[in-house]
């Protein structure tokens, strides 16, 4: 377990800054708006606030504020914040991203949280400054079982997880295949297969169902690219910093809680500097393999502490009463704004719902 501290050369930004402003862009055609894709206009506007005024080493230096380290775990380096509460009986919690998320989803939520446990924040095999997996079969299974020997490795014998997104099913595998030393998961993003027969169930349940059916169809084409072809689309991403931004940005503005543009849920310099840590990296392509080696998120029953937060505006809203089929469901929060970055868009919503959660069990 080595320390790390980000440093990133300074032609790597010269290099940025040119490719910025050689940028190719496409055509448009009149009347056209986000329904296909990230508007041009749009586009230009960010990516000239990316090049002109956004400032990496002040997000470097604030990523750096957090003690972060280095290990290897079954062959793949694993990056990690370690943040420790001056409680030194608090509880070790781990948090994990999803994607287009990365480490610095949590940065607002490190304060609050670290109030009453020590924070371990990594970076999932494949994105960030863990970098690009060695081998394939790295399902979320296999992330949650490195996942645990990391607490291992720190020396954390009893710990609970959180996380959205793909976190929100490592973490549930975690309280599955480390029940013995996991309290809780709480995660804020869990899906069940809807039933054949919807009949038995309430009109709200059916509601996000159709959501869920709507964003099926309309809103997963993504997915569907990345579970297939994730080396094909690694060349487009890794050459290009507009195309990574486009990738990622289109997201922010489908599945936050905002009206018109993602800034009005998530802060536009946060925004830009979770894609940063997708372009410093490389890691667009190996990020985008998770899709292909993990196409079931559930097979096995938990059977640990569960808390599902739910927000609004996410892509598909939990259903109780299929969540509670394969998962042992303790607390269950519906709130009245946010989306599906929580950590980025309500940290204090988050944090208090996660700390009333442990506090419980």
């Amino acid at each position: 377990m080595k320390p790390f501290r980000i440093d990133v050369p300074q032609e790597q930004l010269d290099d940025l800054a040119a490719r910025l402003a050689n940028t190719r862009w496409p055509a448009q055609p009149a009347g056209s708006g986000w329904a296909d894709g990230v508007p041009v206009d749009y586009l230009r506007e960010l990516v000239e606030h990316w090049r002109t005024r956004y400032d990496w080493r002040a997000w470097e230096a604030r990523l750096n504020a957090l003690p972060q380290f280095t290990t290897t775990i079954d062959g793949t380096t694993v990056h990690f914040a370690h943040v420790k509460s001056p409680n030194e009986n608090a509880l070790p919690l781990i948090l994990v991203h999803g994607w287009p998320g990365s480490f610095v989803e949590f940065l607002e939520v490190v304060e609050p949280l670290s109030r009453d446990f020590h924070l371990v924040i990594p970076s999932m095999p494949g994105y960030g400054f863990s970098g690009p997996q060695p081998d394939t079969g790295w399902t979320t299974k296999r992330i949650a079982a490195a996942f645990a020997e990391l607490m291992a490795q720190l020396g954390y014998d009893r710990y609970g997880a959180q996380g959205g997104d793909w976190g929100a099913t490592i973490a549930r595998r975690l309280g599955v295949l480390d029940a013995e030393h996991v309290v809780g998961v709480h995660v804020n993003f869990l899906l069940a297969n809807p039933p054949a027969d919807r009949s038995a169930l309430s009109d709200d349940d059916n509601d996000r169902l159709d959501d869920l059916a709507r964003f099926a169809a309309d809103g997963s084409g993504y997915r569907a690219i990345q579970a297939t072809r994730p080396q094909t689309l690694a060349y487009g991403l890794t050459d290009s910093p507009v195309g990574q931004l486009a990738w990622i940005v289109e997201k922010f503005k489908e599945w936050t809680d905002s009206e018109k543009l993602p800034e009005e849920a998530v802060d536009r310099d946060h925004l830009l500097t979770n894609v940063m840590i997708y372009w410093l990296t490389g890691t667009a392509g190996s990020s985008a393999r998770l899709y292909k080696e993990s196409p079931n998120r559930f097979q096995d029953r938990s059977t640990t502490p569960t808390a599902v937060a739910v927000f609004p505006a996410e892509i598909a809203r939990s259903v109780r009463a299929l969540v509670e089929k394969h998962t042992t469901v303790v607390r269950w929060t519906e709130f009245d704004r946010g989306g599906h970055f929580a950590a980025l868009e309500e940290p204090d919503l988050l944090a208090e719902d996660v700390r009333a959660f442990f506090q419980s069990l």
